[in-house]
């Protein structure tokens, strides 16, 4: 009988502690799925040049991020100041699976837009163009630290050398000019 009562008890423990886990954000995200395209507004709106490198820039990011620039937007009060959620439904910016499936314009729109059936406001009539993409910056180095997004490549790669590829892709200097003809 008391045998069969410990067993009863440890399963009730094991219950609870399942039951306290996926209440307390589990794996509450569900599967990893690739989000929706970006829809024609936003499809073609990437990062401004030179700025997935900017450490000056990342850091007025962290400072939206956070709510000290701008008490009225505190994205941390839902995502965590880690990027850890603290309110159920807000998205884990830790999953460096998840949020590598995000391009620079769809996370981009859904800062601006929102996110349609849950608590996921749309902040582009608080913040300007530029701040959110500083947001989005901060962002992602919760889960892809050191990434930029290359739009030729559709995915994220090393920041660095997105940071470059405008340079790189600069018109070229015009050509010395031919010397004179001999003899003129």
């Amino acid at each position: 009988m008391v045998m069969k009562q410990m067993k009863v008890a440890q399963l009730a423990v094991v219950l609870g502690m399942g039951l306290f886990i996926v209440a307390c954000g589990g794996e509450a995200e569900g599967p990893v799925v690739p989000p929706p395209p970006a829809p024609a507004e936003y499809a073609d709106k990437h990062m401004p040049a030179g700025w997935w490198a900017d450490a000056a820039k990342m850091e007025e990011g962290r400072k939206l991020f956070i709510g000290e620039t701008n008490p009225d937007v505190n994205c941390a009060s839902c995502h965590g100041k880690d990027g850890k959620p603290v309110k159920a439904g807000a998205r884990d910016f830790r999953n460096g699976e998840r949020m590598k499936l995000y391009s620079d314009s769809v996370w981009f729109w859904r800062i601006s837009e929102g996110v349609p059936n849950t608590k996921m406001k749309a902040w582009k009539s608080k913040l300007s163009d530029e701040d959110r993409w500083k947001l989005l910056l901060y962002e992602r180095n919760f889960g892809l630290a050191g990434k930029g997004w290359d739009a030729d490549k559709k995915s994220w790669v090393d920041a660095a050398s997105v940071s470059a590829a405008p340079a790189a892709a600069a018109p070229a200097a015009a050509p010395a000019a031919a010397p004179a003809p001999a003899g003129n």
